[in-house]
């Protein structure tokens, strides 16, 4: 990494399992959760044209890892809405949800 490159934001990953060990309810909360995040986009939710099509933010995607439902949510969103940040995070924490703060590890270029 040189001088002038910023680090890629760490991650949040919202798991659907309550810290008690339940999986969370409803099964879609994961697609709901990022499906009302989805205006927070790079250059904005002013969007036209093709490029405007209903889709999930970059900055807070819904997965599976494992079995556990999961939205993983950019730290980059803290920067470019608090409030969006602020909402997703009470949201894990008023459903008791597990947290895990993470920065996902490029893979290694491919040689040959």
């Amino acid at each position: 990494m040189t001088n002038n490159s910023k680090p890629k934001p760490r991650e949040v990953f919202i798991q659907g399992i309550t810290r008690d060990g339940r999986t969370f309810r409803p099964s879609d909360w994961a697609e709901r959760l990022a499906g009302a995040m989805s205006c927070f986009r790079p250059g904005g939710g002013s969007r036209s044209g093709i490029g405007s099509a209903i889709g999930y933010s970059p900055y807070c995607i819904p997965t599976v890892i494992g079995s556990t439902k999961c939205v993983v949510v950019s730290e980059a969103l803290k920067d470019i809405e608090p409030m969006a940040w602020d909402f997703v995070m009470n949201f894990a924490r008023d459903n008791d949800l597990q947290v895990m703060e993470a920065c996902l590890i490029p893979d290694p270029p491919k040689k040959g």
